[in-house]
């Protein structure tokens, strides 16, 4: 059974409560891109020049030749934005990030040799800053562990992170099977998290392409340094004022390192520094720091499980009716449903569904408030337990006869049991919407009782998964 792969849950309402180092509200992540170098190029074997990420307005490939406009941006990046960068960081003794493209590393020595000495932290960018989004799933891979070979070589060190960017549904599949401590071809949260990939499990730091310079060469995007300077201001002071919030900055040598661009970074810095509250922190800094606080868990996902396992997981949440999770399991189930929400809304839809009769069925399976199956013990220990919450363990002979009499009007009038959450309930409570729903239709009553089996099912399921 294929399962939907994609998670629009992530942490949900409830993200973990972060406590950065130095009691931070927000972690910066300062990531400065170098690709000069490692561009397409027909001097690189490529088929034609680049058209990404320039100043160069609705920039085309050149095929099979060299676009000496665009070469000339790139390698302004390199000659002059790279050191006024890193003059602008080294001064402020801010931790960077590099994701760097392992062609354009080796074609930069004397940059390579700044980072090292900075102390940056020097992820890959992959191989060489092209597209993968056509190539075939080995031939990525090969590029990858090529890209860690000609980066160790290079720098001396293999790569401390991962970020291809221009990737494929493939990589970050691949790039997990590194065992780096973190990669980022993700923009799906403000905060790390785990997947599993494997048998281990890997950090996911998300990246972003909003605060990002690269909107100067995109559209919609920013046309000087002021507007830059805003948008990054205003990010702050939101994940500022939540707290427990991660920041990533994304930086391009040729493209913030002109001077009217960067401009609105040293506004940024400068504002960060007088508001206090932020921890500028490298990318396998905040990667030690979530190991370290908040380690990743495993456990049983329903959405994983087989089809034996579900049902026998699940299949007694609507009271004997296993028929549910059969149908539940066969839905379209990913991440969504690893929870009790999740599940729920998974039986809840089979039961919806189902025909009157299969509903009728489920209503009569749920056994009389406090009655002969009570007293002689032989309720599912949920209904046992749920029935005790409330007190119906422990009646007079009074209120026993009471609901049994109500019991066999109810079922005489509807022709099934009376059904509520009586965990949501008190025993006066009980017995008071016992006494109004006798009197209701049988049509008004079955939808109702019908609700009731569903809120039944749901506080299950909250005791199952928490």
């Amino acid at each position: 059974m294929n399962r939907y792969p994609r998670d629009f849950t992530g942490y949900g309402a409830t993200p973990p409560a972060v406590q950065w180092p130095g009691g931070a509200r927000v972690a910066i992540s300062l990531v400065l891109n170098y690709e000069e170098g490692g561009e397409n190029n027909i001097l690189h074997g490529d088929a034609a020049s680049e058209a990404f990420l320039s100043d160069i307005a609705g920039a085309q490939p050149w095929p099979g030749m060299r676009h000496w406009n665009m070469e000339s941006i790139y390698d302004y990046g390199a000659r002059a934005g790279f050191w006024r960068l890193h003059r602008l960081f080294t001064a402020r003794n801010l931790p960077v990030t590099i994701y760097g493209v392992a062609t354009a590393l080796a074609r930069a020595p004397e940059q390579v040799a700044a980072m090292k000495s900075a102390g940056w932290d020097i992820a890959s960018h992959g191989l060489k800053w092209v597209d993968h989004r056509d190539m075939p799933l080995e031939e990525e891979r090969r590029q990858i562990a090529e890209a860690v070979r000609l980066h160790t070589e290079v720098v001396g060190a293999p790569p401390t992170g991962w970020y291809t960017g221009r990737c494929s549904v493939n990589t970050v599949a691949l790039t997990a099977e590194l065992g780096l401590p973190w990669i980022s071809d993700t923009y799906d949260d403000d905060l790390p998290y785990w997947i599993e990939a494997g048998d281990r499990d890997q950090l996911v730091i998300p990246y972003t392409l909003e605060a990002n310079d690269m909107r100067f060469a995109t559209a919609p995007g920013y046309i000087e340094g002021e507007q830059f300077f805003r948008y990054l201001k205003d990010s702050f002071d939101v994940l500022h004022a939540e707290g427990g919030r991660m920041f990533s900055i994304g930086l391009h040598c040729r493209l913030i390192g002109r001077p009217g661009k960067i401009a609105g970074l040293i506004r940024f810095l400068d504002y960060a520094a007088e508001k206090g509250g932020a921890w500028f922190a490298s990318r396998s800094q905040i990667a030690a720091h979530w190991a370290a606080h908040h380690p990743a868990t495993r456990r049983e996902r329903p959405s994983r499980m087989s089809r034996e396992r579900f049902v026998e997981r699940f299949g007694g949440v609507f009271e004997h009716s296993p028929w549910i999770a059969e149908r539940a399991w066969a839905l379209e189930l990913g991440p969504a449903h690893d929870s009790a929400v999740g599940v729920h809304s998974a039986l809840a839809r089979m039961f919806r569904s189902a025909s009157a009769e299969d509903r009728l069925g489920v209503l009569r399976a749920h056994p009389d408030l406090a009655g002969k199956l009570a007293a002689a013990k032989r309720l599912t220990p949920e209904s046992t337990q749920e029935q005790a919450s409330a007190g119906l363990d422990a009646l007079t002979d009074a209120e026993r006869a009471t609901f049994q009499r109500l019991n066999a009007d109810y079922v005489a009038k509807h022709g099934f049991p009376f059904i509520i959450a009586v965990r949501d309930h008190s025993k006066a409570s009980i017995l008071a919407a016992f006494h109004t729903r006798i009197g209701n239709d049988t049509a008004t009553e079955f939808a109702t009782a019908c609700a009731q089996v569903e809120r039944i099912a749901e506080i299950r399921l909250q005791d199952m998964l928490k």
